[in-house]
Order: structure tokens, then C-alpha cells, then sequence
């Protein structure tokens, strides 16, 4: 399925809530220490750490050691200062996400590493910083999920009959 990649996370409840979208699309999450908390943090566990055991989390030391263990995978650079925007591409299975921690982004040297030909963002108005880390990372990995027809996804009550 999809990866999404935190770099050096700051912000517990962002975690939590990734952890709880990355639990409920079938994502894999994946940080990159330094973490600017422990994972057994108490704001952590109320933001969406009792999902933990129905999601799958990796933690790696460095970007390094993440970049090997998705190098099989597409690597697409989430930043606010993009030229594309997420809705250009067309994502596959074990496309990659890499989102910066919340007061800086992802360093320049990290988004030259990962391709800047894959540099992507989420459009905002002109005179907004940035949305908030969890909510960018559910807007991408729904846009791609979708893209697959939600694959893995259980059905729905009554099958796919629309209600109108």
C-alpha cells in the first residue's frame, strides 16, 4: 500500500492523528528520528495511538535508512513551496510521502534527495503559511488511496447503492 514518511515529526497529536489515518487507509507510517517526543507520550495516546496496533509503524534512525527501505517505491517530496500539485500525478501502489516537520518542511537538500521532478503541494490561498501537518497528509493519501479505487478497503453496508 502507500507510505507516508514523517521527517523528524515535532507535534504529538499530529503523529496520533496520522497513526489513526494511516491505520484506517491501510497506509504504512514511517518517522525519521529525531522525534520531538516519545511514542508512548500521553498527548500522543489520545490523538490516535490506540490505533497503533491496527496500524503498521516503522522508526528509523536516519532518512538514509528509510530511503533503502522504500527504494522500491516512488518518492514524491510534499512541500508547500512546490510548482505541482498533488492532483498531477497519477500514484500507484508503495508510492512514498514525505512530509517535514511542522515549524520548517522538509529541508531543500532532503527534497533535492528525494527529486524535485516529484516535488508536490497542496494549493492554498495566497496569503496562508501552511495547513496543518495531519490534515495535509489526509488530504495526499486520500487523492492517491482514491486514485486506486480504495483498494483494501471492507465494502460498505448495503454494497455501493447510492443514496439519493
Amino acid at each position: 500500500m502507500l507510505h507516508v514518511v514523517l521527517y523528524e515529526p515535532q507535534i504529538p497529536p499530529n503523529t496520533g492523528n496520522i497513526i489513526r489515518l494511516c491505520a484506517n487507509t491501510g497506509a504504512t507510517l514511517h518517522l525519521i528520528e529525531p522525534l520531538g517526543f516519545r511514542l508512548d507520550d500521553k498527548s500522543l495516546r489520545r490523538s490516535g495511538l490506540d490505533y497503533h496496533d491496527l496500524a503498521d509503524l516503522l522508526v528509523h534512525p536516519n532518512l538514509q535508512e528509510c530511503l533503502d527501505r522504500l527504494a522500491a517505491s516512488r518518492w514524491f517530496a510534499v512541500e508547500t513551496g512546490a510548482r505541482s500539485r498533488y492532483t498531477e500525478f497519477a500514484y500507484r501502489d508503495s508510492d512514498a510521502f514525505f512530509f517535514g516537520p511542522e515549524t520548517r518542511g522538509l529541508p531543500a537538500g532532503v527534497v533535492a534527495r528525494l527529486g524535485s521532478d516529484r516535488s508536490i503541494t497542496v494549493p492554498m490561498r495566497p496569503a496562508s503559511r501552511s495547513l496543518n501537518l495531519s490534515n495535509a497528509v489526509a488530504v495526499v493519501v486520500y487523492e492517491a488511496w482514491r486514485q486506486m479505487n480504495f483498494a483494501g478497503r471492507g465494502e460498505p453496508a448495503g454494497g455501493d447503492e447510492v443514496v439519493r
